[in-house]
């Protein structure tokens, strides 16, 4: 059986997504047990040119109801990138989950020649629709998941691989 669009797509961005929910639950209930403000954790950065945890969900979450409304050639949802709490975040990642579950396949299946035009503060960039999920939004959505969890892990939360790949 050949793998589609929507394969690709939404169930595999659910499922990071759930795991950067998992990652987060474990940083709340960290901060909590160990008495941390969890603004340091939320506004916590692994280099001070990279973006804090906070904008690393939001963009991730940007990345994933972005890849299905194109694929889709739908409107997306804009959200307020203001999240100063772990329920914030958490109730971003809902939000982005419940607008992925909206789609069925066929909505997204067939959308690889699809024209996804990005506009880029200082550019404008063209893909195909296949071009743009495996090579703009799965990195991208990957390097922001994998920066949230870096800057937990190194801030001192109990999380591994397995929480990284979820169950």
């Amino acid at each position: 059986m050949a793998l589609s669009m929507y394969d690709f797509s939404v169930p595999v961005l659910k499922q990071a997504l759930s795991s950067l929910a998992a990652i987060l639950r474990k940083a709340a209930d960290h901060a909590e047990s160990k008495k941390i403000d969890p603004a340091v954790l939320i506004s916590a950065r692994l280099f001070p040119d990279m973006f804090a945890l906070a904008k690393q969900d939001q963009i991730a979450t940007d990345q994933a109801k972005g890849c299905a409304a194109r694929l889709a050639g739908v409107d997306i949802p804009s959200f307020d990138d203001n999240e100063t709490t772990f329920a914030e975040l958490q109730a971003r990642i809902e939000k982005t989950v419940a607008f992925l579950d909206s789609f069925k396949a066929p909505q997204i299946n067939g959308s690889e020649t699809r024209d996804i035009v990005l506009q880029l503060r200082e550019r404008t960039v063209e893909f195909k629709g296949q071009d743009y999920l495996l090579k703009w939004v799965m990195p991208n959505f990957y390097f922001h998941v994998t920066t949230a969890y870096n800057i937990l892990r190194h801030n001192g939360v109990d999380i591994g691989k397995r929480d990284f790949l979820g169950s």
